[in-house]
Parts: C-alpha cells; structure tokens; sequence
C-alpha cells in the first residue's frame, strides 16, 4: 500500500522560504515521477512542480515559479523536497505531493497516490 506524507508547511512572511518534504512508501521510489500541486481556496489544483522518476529525469515548473521554486528528490530516503523561495501572498495554499508511475504530467487524474497536503501561508 503506497503511503505519501508531505511535511513543512507553516506560516512565513513574504520574502521568507519554506522547504516541503514529502516521503513516499510502498513503492519502488525511483521508478515514480513525483509532483508538487497546490490548491488555494475557490481554485482549481494546479502542478507546482514535477521531477521525473530513476535520477531525477526531466524537472518542471509552472512558468510563474520558476526561479523561485526548486525541486529534488532524494531517491535513497523515498523523499522529494520542495524549497520555494520568496515566497508571495499568492503562494498561499495547501500543498500537496502527488507520485505517478509515468512521466511527469500537469493533469492531477494522472496521479493516483496523493498525499494529505500541508498547508503555507504568507502573510503580507
């Protein structure tokens, strides 16, 4: 039975920087494309970030993020991080971490293993 768990959330202030973890077991982790989605309240889940399974094949950033945002993964601790920096207001949202036995997509219903989410605030 595979097990997502994201942790590091919290409350910031703008400018200040988060690092989410999230550590996936019951699956053979390299061989998962693992994701980063966020939902803030009223909108609809969208892909933060993916990184592609065995070493990290292929990274990808929603085009807003990029440069603030950087995405890893640490196949030998099942774990893949997530440090966003600068963070805004707007970045506000439960984060969640998604795993996919497949190439990286943008589309939350091609992931099948989710996480329960942890959620940032950033205060102004």
């Amino acid at each position: 039975q595979v097990q997502v768990v994201e942790s590091g959330g919290g409350l910031v202030q703008a400018g200040e920087s988060l690092r989410l973890s999230c550590t996936a077991s019951g699956l053979t982790f390299g061989d998962y494309a693992m994701a980063w989605f966020r939902q803030a309240p009223g909108k609809e889940r969208e892909r933060v970030s993916c990184i592609g399974r065995d070493r990290g094949r292929g990274t990808f950033y929603r085009d807003s993020l990029e440069g603030r945002f950087t995405i890893s993964r640490d196949n030998a601790k099942n774990t893949v991080y997530l440090q966003m920096n600068s963070l805004r207001p707007e970045d506000t949202a439960m984060y969640y971490c998604a795993a996919r036995r497949d190439l990286c997509s943008r589309t939350p219903l091609d992931y099948v293993d989710w996480g329960q989410g942890t959620q940032v605030t950033v205060s102004s």
